[in-house]
């Protein structure tokens, strides 16, 4: 079957299958409210975050992802088991309905949904940020319409109370293909004066797009601009912010910086581990900038007498021990929090309160 071809038959599937996926999919988008969370963080504790794009393309995009999708909840499971599993986990690329089965067997008793197929936003600041006519490239995919979500799920060991989604206006290239955005969590960390604010996104591929990297960065660039407007507009001041997704900056400098252009805000973990000696990396990085060395990235920042310190970086799934399970690895952080008496502010950008 050619790529063209499955694309079409996705679109123009029988009515009762498409309501048949989209009722699966809302049952998926339902915060799960089973299970019992974890115990309370007196005046401070550590969280622990994993950001993973989990590779989850349709057949024949790719293949044999159902079996690495059940292999990567049968770890996370494994890892529950073992008092190690991460106490939020972000996902990206959950495009299958294999990746029901992956919260299901994870055990996580609180989850979301970013953005599905039919999300559009209505932005008029967004209005000329793109050239006129924003399909530059029919041939790759640009105005064929969205044939998924965007893919991305937050799981958690601790309640989620209010969930905002944002899918963005513009792509290129293939991307274009899948509802790509933002979501916002708000967690309640028992103990926690207020819940904390979890970011998860997909920004816009650069080689994989197959378009000139002229045009994907216009893209990606309107992208950042929108994820930092939904931020600002949807997080809340006196709430400690982290941030985490497939950011496609490997190797890529110049996308790098449009992230970090307010400091102020939050910092990446990456960059800010690598000058603070409270902050162990595994493995340590072989050169100064490890924050191109991959395409996903994390990022705090403090607020409302809460400090957030990145504590551990370590990349799991990455195939020293066992076959890899995507084409990512996953991206662990473990993120020390204090409040009240207990707040012990990094001494870094983003940490302090």
């Amino acid at each position: 079957m050619s790529f063209v071809r499955f694309l079409h038959d996705q679109a123009h599937r029988p009515l009762r299958l498409r309501l048949a996926t989209a009722a699966a999919a809302a049952m998926i988008a339902t915060p799960a409210l089973a299970g019992t969370a974890s115990p309370p963080l007196p005046g401070g504790g550590e969280i622990s975050v994993l950001t993973y794009n989990v590779h989850g393309l349709p057949w024949p995009l790719s293949s044999g992802r159902p079996t690495a999708l059940r292999e990567i909840g049968d770890e996370l499971s494994e890892m529950r088991r073992d008092h190690r599993e991460p106490d939020i986990v972000l996902i990206q690329e959950g495009f299958t309905g294999s990746v029901a089965r992956l919260i299901r067997t994870s055990g996580y008793a609180y989850w979301a949904q970013g953005p599905g197929r039919s999300d559009r936003v209505r932005d008029p600041a967004l209005k000329g940020a793109m050239p006129k006519g924003s399909v530059h490239h029919p041939e790759v995919g640009e105005g064929w319409g969205k044939f998924t979500g965007a893919g991305l799920y937050i799981l958690s060991n601790y309640p989620i109370v209010h969930v905002e989604t944002q899918a963005y206006k513009f792509c290129a290239g293939w991307d274009c293909l899948a509802n790509k955005g933002v979501m916002l969590a708000q967690i309640a960390i028992p103990g926690l004066p207020e819940p904390i604010d979890v970011v998860n996104t997909h920004l816009n591929s650069r080689h994989a797009a197959r378009v000139p990297v002229s045009w994907s960065i216009q893209a990606y660039a309107t992208q950042v601009a929108q994820l930092r407007r939904f931020i600002d507009s949807r997080r809340t001041a006196a709430s400690p912010l982290l941030v985490g997704g497939d950011f496609n900056v490997k190797g890529a400098p110049d996308r790098y910086s449009l992230l970090v252009r307010d400091p102020e805000s939050y910092s990446t973990v990456s960059q800010y581990c690598v000058g603070a000696a409270s902050c162990r990396v595994r493995p340590f990085p072989a050169d100064s900038t490890p924050w191109l060395d991959s395409q996903d990235l994390q990022a705090f920042g403090g607020a409302g007498g809460v400090a957030v310190c990145p504590t551990e970086t370590e990349r799991m799934f990455d195939g020293a021990v066992e076959p890899k399970l995507s084409d990512h690895d996953g991206y662990l952080v473990r993120y020390r929090l204090s409040w009240g008496g207990g707040v012990s502010p990094c001494g870094g950008p983003g940490g302090a309160t």
